[in-house]
């Protein structure tokens, strides 16, 4: 007895995550990819640094591309810091390497670019 009164059945902490297998989610991955190059969102550049992180470089990229004001994900083959620290101040890009890349991640951008060195690491997970 509790003064007051008691809750029968109350709430219980639980979780609700659920486990993908490694094989699910490399097939989704090979998904997103063909999604993109059919809508001719996949772009692939020569590897490119910057001597000093600064964003007003990274513009002039995003320009050239016509990428400017418009969701983009760049793909690293090996990180980069001045370039991750360059597009680090832009809302619409991204920049990861092959290793942090995720299904979600093809999926919310409008245009994939992948940069040279890159595309070894993405065949590679991609041909587990």
């Amino acid at each position: 007895m509790f003064k007051g009164g008691g809750t029968v059945f109350g709430p219980r902490p639980r979780s609700y995550s659920f486990k993908l297998n490694k094989t699910l989610k490399r097939l989704a991955r090979k998904s997103a990819f063909s999604i993109k190059a059919k809508e001719s969102n996949l772009v692939v550049l020569e590897d490119f640094t910057f001597e000093t992180p600064n964003t007003k470089n990274f513009i002039n990229v995003l320009k050239a591309l016509g990428l400017e004001n418009k969701k983009s994900l760049f793909v690293l083959g090996d990180s980069n810091k001045n370039v991750y620290l360059s597009s680090r101040n832009l809302k619409a890009s991204n920049v990861v390497t092959t290793s942090e890349l995720s299904t979600y991640a093809i999926l919310n951008a409008n245009n994939l670019v992948l940069l040279e060195g890159s595309l070894e690491g993405i065949e590679e997970n991609l041909s587990k």
